[in-house]
């Protein structure tokens, strides 16, 4: 059946060259697929994607070699024991440079920000917007192929990063990882990625609520700061003038040390640091205060891949349960906008 379809496009605004469909056309020709392909090329070849990768990667590289210096400083009875050594590789430092979590979960959000923030505002301003929308596809389109195209590329850069650190640590030990390391690591992945795509989606919330991309810029580069330095500050303040003047029963302490971790893990960093502390630290049982009974009688042992992937479900299920409320409001918000040709 012949139908017409949308080729290319470049960047001074979408281009589209329509012909007639042969037989064995595939899914590569669907306008959504060609629009994705076109905005991971723009953003690939971009000189801010080039920095941020650069920035990325060297920090990186850096934690990853203090860590492999670091497990030389093991004791013998505990690599004897079969420690995790790649596990390691992931959260151990020198203390001249943080680990290689500490760095995702600080430089992660300045990714996801920087990919986003002029995504829809920038084709407004260029008056490209209304080209876009003046062809025969659908207005979701858009957005869907923005957020889609930088997914898959923040995607591809981690999950890069983690087999740069797994390879390099394979050859420096010479131990393979363990299958529980393996799926602790595909865990941590997946986690980082949700992690990436909730300052994704805030930034291009932003990139359709603001016509400017500096004010974009700005508005996601204060939110990450407030979360990043300030909150923690906040609470701390908080828990200080809310802690009781007199002593207290040991219930009472646990509860009010429990109150101010729930005020925490408002914090999407706070919740991803500690989800990767649980998955790559399996000696770690419990994610907030216990009282001596409860801690009685427990084995200093490791937890399984099951019971630790149990424990990060909240933390999981918040970021991405985010990440889904700020999508939404930038589809709405998008979908509601009057476009017009300028």
């Amino acid at each position: 059946m012949n139908k017409v379809l949308p080729l290319t496009h470049n960047n001074m605004g979408t281009k589209w060259i329509f012909r007639k469909s042969k037989k064995g056309d595939t899914l590569n020709r669907h306008p959504l697929w060609t629009m994705i392909q076109k905005e991971m090329s723009d953003q690939i070849r971009s000189w801010r994607f080039i920095i941020l990768i650069g920035i990325i990667a060297l920090t990186c590289m850096g934690s990853m070699y203090a860590a492999l210096t670091q497990i030389g400083k093991v004791p013998a009875k505990e690599l004897a024991n079969g420690a995790f050594f790649f596990l390691k590789l992931f959260t151990l430092s020198d203390g001249t440079l943080p680990s290689f979590t500490v760095f995702i979960g600080f430089l992660g959000p300045l990714l996801g920000i920087g990919l986003g923030f002029d995504a829809i505002n920038s084709e407004y301003n260029r008056g490209t917007l209304s080209r876009i929308l003046s062809q025969p596809i659908y207005r979701d389109y858009v957005i869907n192929s923005k957020f889609m195209a930088s997914l898959a590329i923040v995607s591809a850069l981690l999950t890069a990063l983690v087999l740069l650190v797994v390879g390099w640590g394979l050859i420096a030990i010479g131990i393979p990882p363990t299958p529980d390391e393996i799926l602790r690591i595909i865990s941590f992945l997946i986690i980082s990625i949700c992690f990436v795509a909730l300052w994704l989606n805030l930034s291009l919330f932003f990139s359709i609520k603001f016509r400017q991309a500096s004010t974009s810029a700005l508005a996601g580069l204060s939110i990450w700061l407030f979360f990043s330095i300030f909150y923690n500050m906040i609470v701390n303040l908080l828990a200080k003038g809310l802690a009781p003047k007199r002593l207290f029963s040991e219930a009472q302490a646990v509860a009010f040390k429990n109150f101010i971790l729930n005020l925490m893990r408002i914090n999407p960093i706070y919740l991803f640091n500690e989800a990767t502390d649980i998955l790559l630290i399996p000696t770690v049982r419990s994610t907030g205060a216990l009282t001596m009974e409860q801690v009685q009688g427990t084995l200093p042992t490791p937890l399984p891949i099951g019971q630790s992937l149990l424990m990060v479900w909240p933390q999981v299920t918040g970021l991405i349960a985010g990440s889904i409320v700020l999508f939404a409001l930038g589809y709405y918000t998008f979908m509601r906008r009057e476009v017009r040709s300028r």
